[in-house]
């Protein structure tokens, strides 16, 4: 999809560097992969608490050999 974006040079060139990649497009598209991922993550800890654990629950016993 064509997009046109109005990006901060200096942040695009320093992305570049950083993430080693050869073209603009390929850094965007790596810093929109690691966002995505990030926050995703993000998510997940914040679950962390909220699950009830049942403490008699023995997985050794549910693995099959």
């Amino acid at each position: 999809m064509a997009t046109n974006l109005a990006l901060d040079p200096t942040l695009l060139e320093h992305a570049l560097r950083v993430s080693g990649q050869k073209t603009k497009r390929a850094a965007v598209t790596l810093a929109l992969e690691e966002f995505i991922a990030r926050r995703e993550q993000s998510r997940i800890l914040n679950l962390v608490g909220e699950l009830d654990w049942d403490e008699s629950f023995d997985y050794k016993a549910e693995r099959s050999r």
